[in-house]
């Protein structure tokens, strides 16, 4: 036998003596894990964490409600508030200027509320007169310095009304309007509020660039409000402008951070940022509608809360 010959025989021999691998790692290929189950736990599992994200969203706005529910029941236990009356909503259908009937049933409402206990100062609009954009054409700073003595004339006059009906009032401005009003100090006003009195905040914060929204806020924190009571011409927080969208919603209630990133309109962004950081809520509703003020703080709310 050649050499060659002898190798080959050699090298069959020891292949005779191995075992036969090739069925083995076939058999190997067939049995091995599927992906196809891998990729069904994991949507399983990403349909679990969806479920779980569903129900903490779900558990967030029951508590919500609750809290919203709570408060808007609670109301009447409260023991000071900020009232903000819109200056236009003043005005009743006339646009401009005083309704007095309707500034006289605000009055009474308030004597109620001074009854049940609540303290209450107010912040006043003044819309009803001039607006700080109310011209293009003119310096902004004098502008709404015309704004604050808008609200100024707001607050007098409806003063005055309240004395009629018998309440104790007294209006404070940031600067100084001669004998006409007292100049702002947080620790007198709160003695007056403390005595049963009615504090009107006028001239808004006496600085230009601040709106209304700006003060009633500021005033709230300052006097510690429980909350700020909005009555204005609409009767609650819409998702759009109902006059001008038919299917415009109105909400119930909702948060001040949406408010802002919804763009809502219902107070100006300083304003909310300053509310959201000092825990300010606010309650929203229609001054036209009847007794709003007193059902607002009697349980039977109807506008929207909007929580912080």
């Amino acid at each position: 036998m050649s050499i060659s010959g002898y190798s080959k025989g050699f090298a069959d021999a020891v292949n005779d003596m191995l075992p036969d691998e090739k069925p083995k790692m076939k058999e190997a290929q067939n049995t091995a894990p599927s992906t196809d189950g891998i990729e069904d736990i994991d949507s399983i599992s990403d349909e679990i964490d969806s479920m779980i994200d569903d129900t903490l969203s779900i558990s967030k706005d029951i508590e919500q409600e609750v809290i919203v529910t709570e408060k808007k029941a609670g109301a009447h236990n409260m023991k000071r508030v900020l009232l903000k009356l819109s200056g236009e909503a003043l005005a009743g259908g006339k646009g401009t200027g005083f309704s007095e009937e309707t500034v006289k049933g605000v009055a009474e409402q308030v004597r109620k509320i001074s009854d049940m206990g609540i303290e209450l100062g107010i912040v006043i609009g003044g819309g009803n007169f001039w607006r700080g954009r109310t011209s293009n054409d003119m310096d902004r700073v004098k502008a709404d310095q015309i704004g604050m003595l808008a609200t100024v004339m707001n607050c007098i006059y409806t003063a005055d009304i309240f004395r009629m009906s018998g309440l104790r009032c007294h209006v404070m401005t940031p600067f100084l309007c001669g004998s006409m009003t007292e100049l702002f100090d947080r620790d007198k006003a709160v003695s007056y509020l403390e005595n049963g009195d009615i504090v009107f905040f006028a001239g808004g914060t006496g600085h230009p660039y601040f709106s209304t929204d700006m003060s009633t806020v500021l005033m709230a924190i300052e006097i510690k409000a429980e909350t700020i009571l909005a009555a204005k011409a609409i009767d609650g927080v819409y998702s759009a402008d109902p006059k001008v969208d038919p299917t415009a919603v109105k909400y119930d209630s909702l948060s001040m951070q949406e408010v802002v990133e919804k763009k809502l309109g219902v107070i100006d962004l300083a304003a909310s940022v300053l509310a959201m950081e000092n825990k300010m809520p606010m309650m929203l509703f229609g001054l036209n509608g009847e007794d709003s003020i007193v059902k607002a703080l009697s349980g039977k709310f109807t506008g929207t809360y909007i929580t912080v």
